[in-house]
């Protein structure tokens, strides 16, 4: 099996929990599998392969180092430490036993995502990685490249662009569905998640400052055209 830049597994005995990451993250273009004890890890293991693993040792009491060394060292895959005990010496602990990175638990999903990235980022090209051709899924308009599975920007001479989280949301969604009309109601769904209770006018200040960066960066003419009252639409065509 073909190992994919944004497969994940989350370790945890916390249906809650993975159920609001694997929300959070999906919206980022990662595809989170759970898993409720070792065994069950295991199996998944056994169906797929996985970029990376975040893992709450508590799924398996008092074996929880065991299973680390297991997942980090035997199958050599990068694993994350999401754990309610997650102090000085529990995360030096972690890292001598393989782990990438060890964050308390309930982290951030915004730092977690942040820390999985960049523990993706760090096996690129590693002794460690998995050698097989993994796909990276590019989206392209007037020579602009956006990389859905890390979330950067380039510009036509290959410059990096740098957004926030809601900046990237938003241009994703554009990027989808380019030369669509998109209302405030899809796009509030689409960067801050149906339940959020932000207001239509957080959208236009995300667009707001969307518009300017990519102009700042080169982009002229009109990119994302306000149809009155009726919402929003990417005025180029994209290719994949």
């Amino acid at each position: 099996m073909t190992v994919l830049p944004n497969r994940l597994l989350i370790v945890d005995d916390d249906a809650t929990q993975i159920g609001q990451l694997a929300d959070n993250f999906t919206r980022y273009g990662l595809h989170v599998t759970g898993a409720a004890s070792a065994l069950q890890m295991r199996e998944r293991l056994e169906q797929e392969d996985y970029a990376l693993v975040v893992l709450d040792p508590d799924v398996a009491p008092g074996q929880g180092a065991a299973l680390l060394r297991e997942l980090a060292i035997e199958r050599r895959l990068p694993v994350i430490v999401h754990s309610a005990a997650c102090g000085d010496a529990d995360r030096i602990a972690a890292l001598e036993m393989g782990a990438e990175d060890c964050l308390s638990k309930p982290a951030n999903p915004r730092e977690l995502l942040a820390r999985i990235r960049a523990a993706l980022r760090g096996r690129t090209g590693s002794a460690r990685a998995v050698q097989a051709p993994v796909a990276r899924s590019v989206a392209s308009f007037e020579g602009w490249r956006v990389d859905m599975t890390t979330g950067q920007l380039f510009n036509p001479v290959g410059m990096a662009v740098a957004l926030s989280d809601g900046e990237f949301q938003l241009l994703r969604a554009f990027i989808e569905h380019p030369r669509q009309v998109l209302d405030r109601t899809r796009l509030l769904d689409r960067v801050y998640g149906a339940t959020s209770d932000h207001y239509d006018r957080s959208i236009d200040v995300q667009l707001c400052r969307l518009r300017r960066k990519l102009s700042a960066c080169g982009l002229k003419g009109p990119v994302i055209r306000t149809i009155r009252n009726e919402g929003y639409m990417f005025v180029h065509s994209v290719t994949h």
